[in-house]
């Protein structure tokens, strides 16, 4: 997984309350557990014109130009500024896969819904709840201001406004730690890979037989 520590990007609004996981990755492209290929297919429905499917080409989809994400301005954002409730819906972990294959680090909002708020967590992606009236003064410079950019850095807790002024946000510190050193459940566990093998080694030695595979007849 990879690390958050301090991150400075590109702001886009997504100025929608209650975006679903259905929203962020529609359903047609869950077949795949792969992890990878989700970023071309987010907000898939918001984003084309025409109904999309796993595999197709984005140069032959038809975009639409209404959506925020395909405005130029935007091209590029690792940071997505969001409305209450983000995340809701189907607990589908393919959701933050989606958001960080195409480019976000991390997503401001003043809520978000608990499983998707852990998943981001899981896979590298920084959720961080603001207060509401903060995320309208956000969302009001991302609109005033094009390459509106902000930097967040997660060590010393805070979001720094291109002004230099200073937002700060709260984050559990197991979590924090979690991100800083880029570990993921299956990171967390390798840290002990030497205790691991010497109970391995340690149990092979004894119980002998358990390293053979039994021939079903």
């Amino acid at each position: 997984m990879q690390q958050f520590t301090v991150h400075k990007g590109l702001v886009a609004p997504m100025d929608r309350e209650n975006v679903d996981t259905d929203a962020i990755i529609p359903k047609q492209f869950l077949k795949s557990i792969r992890k990878t290929g989700f970023g071309v297919n987010l907000f898939d429905e918001w984003r084309y014109l025409d109904h999309g499917e796993p595999g197709q080409d984005p140069a032959s989809r038809k975009p639409n130009p209404d959506f925020v994400l395909n405005h130029p301005r935007y091209a590029g954002a690792s940071i997505l500024v969001a409305r209450k409730n983000f995340g809701c819906g189907s607990s589908r972990e393919h959701a933050p896969w989606a958001l960080d294959q195409y480019g976000f680090r991390a997503i401001l909002a003043p809520s978000f819904a608990d499983i998707f708020f852990n998943n981001c967590f899981k896979n590298g992606l920084l959720p961080i709840v603001l207060p509401g009236a903060t995320i309208d003064t956000l969302f009001n410079e991302v609109a005033a201001f094009p390459g509106y950019e902000l930097t967040i850095d997660l060590d010393r807790q805070v979001i720094v406004r291109p002004q230099g002024e200073e937002i700060p946000f709260d984050v559990i510190a197991f979590r924090k730690y979690c991100l800083l050193n880029g570990f993921d459940d299956i990171g967390l566990t390798l840290r002990h890979s030497d205790k691991i093998r010497a109970y391995e080694a340690e149990r092979l030695a004894t119980k002998p037989w358990l390293a053979h595979t039994l021939v079903q007849r």
